[in-house]
């Protein structure tokens, strides 16, 4: 009998696979979005020494979204990118965190490069 993977193992394989490439540096930092049920978050994210630089997430008081939708993913994305470049971090390296790259880790991606990232 076939066994069924559950969605959680899949994107955890999805996720080690992304990690064995994508690696974050001081200088170019990854850009890890999470997202729940009820919250999105983005990080950059230090690889090198294993440190958080920056987050941004729908929790924060600047959102005014306080929900997991598109909107609020919009909101978090340019949120993320403006922190980042009040650092002078202006390049980065995309995680999708094992997540289709649709919806709303699109909508966060989309909004970062408006607001002024590089990836």
């Amino acid at each position: 009998m076939i066994k069924k993977v559950s969605r959680n193992e899949a994107r955890a394989t999805r996720q080690k696979r992304v990690r064995a490439k994508v690696k974050g540096t001081a200088l170019k930092p990854r850009l890890c979005v999470s997202r729940s049920l009820n919250n999105i978050s983005a990080q950059l994210i230090d690889d090198e020494k294993q440190v958080t630089l920056l987050s941004a997430s729908t929790l924060d008081k600047e959102v005014k979204t306080k929900a997991s939708n598109v909107a609020a993913a919009t909101e978090v994305g340019t949120l993320i990118a403006k922190r980042a470049i009040e650092k002078n971090i202006k390049t980065v390296v995309f995680d999708r965190n094992g997540y289709l790259y649709h919806g709303k880790v699109k909508a966060v991606a989309d909004a970062a490069r408006e607001a002024g990232l590089e990836f």
